[in-house]
């Protein structure tokens, strides 16, 4: 942690460990209520455990942290010694995280910036890197804010799912839009614009979405410095194979991250998503 400016964001971010150690970043976990067990994401509850319950069938929602569990982090860093905090957070569009964050800032023994970042998964999680570099180089807390909503400005998220139906259900997309996926069982593809989670083509076959998966993140990289987070839920085999395929095509790369979503997306996805994250230095 910056002796000056401390990075915070929340557990949708999907930094690893070693990430968040290196940088100082911390996290305040969401919730995910399955059945009637409230669980924090991170710790209580494991994306492969969600996806089982989801294939179940089973009720689940998710819930953001309390403005008290916001309080009580801000106050933990203080005393650790930072003077300002940056707290980044997932869409305020998709998660009512961000108000909790705002409403406990006001109250914080150290200034906080609190930002909507408009961003999910990865997309969030370069924010927090490029927001503790910028500490870590001696910056200020409005400079590390700067770095931060530079990098949303200029990221792009694209999604398959195997079907629309998780995110109707969890009100992350209107009934109408999801026709776009059930009409002829095509597969979707989307994008996160505005910070919110919108259609982008629909393809005939998971095979062609996911080859079309890979060639918009391509394009969408081109040839300058770039860093890449491929996600997905339940589906290992087919995120390593995308990854290797961008590796190999996108020659500006510099990072590639894969890993499984958390929970929390997990729960408003479902089982198959595949993820591409990109995000230009």
């Amino acid at each position: 942690m910056s002796r000056h400016v401390a990075i915070v964001t929340d557990s949708t971010a999907y930094l690893p460990q070693g990430t968040m150690e290196r940088h100082g970043i911390t996290a305040v976990p969401l919730t995910v209520v399955l059945g009637d067990r409230a669980l924090e994401e991170g710790t209580e509850i494991t994306a492969r455990s969600l996806a089982q319950a989801l294939q179940k069938r089973r009720p689940v929602t998710t819930s953001r942290p309390s403005p008290q569990a916001f309080a009580e982090h801000y106050r933990e860093v203080a005393e650790s010694g930072a003077t300002g905090i940056v707290s980044l957070h997932l869409s305020a569009e998709l998660s009512g995280t961000y108000d909790a964050a705002v409403m406990a800032a006001r109250e914080a023994p150290v200034p906080v910036r609190v930002v909507d970042t408009g961003m999910i998964a990865m997309a969030l999680g370069f924010c927090a890197l490029a927001a503790a570099e910028t500490a870590e180089a001696g910056g200020t807390v409005d400079e590390a804010v700067t770095a931060a909503e530079k990098r949303a400005a200029g990221t792009s998220a694209y999604f398959y799912v195997d079907t629309l139906d998780y995110l109707r259900r969890g009100g992350r997309i209107g009934a109408a839009q999801a026709l776009f996926g059930s009409a002829l069982a095509v597969k979707p593809l989307l994008k996160l614009v505005g910070g919110r989670i919108e259609p982008l083509e629909k393809v005939r076959t998971a095979s062609r979405a996911i080859a079309r998966l890979e060639e918009i993140a391509a394009d969408r990289a081109g040839s300058a410095p770039v860093d890449i987070a491929v996600h997905h839920l339940s589906a290992p085999d087919r995120a390593s194979a995308l990854a290797d395929r961008l590796r190999a095509r996108v020659t500006g790369l510099a990072d590639l991250h894969v890993s499984e979503v958390g929970a929390v997306i997990g729960a408003h996805t479902g089982p198959g998503l595949l993820g591409v994250v990109v995000s230009p230095r």
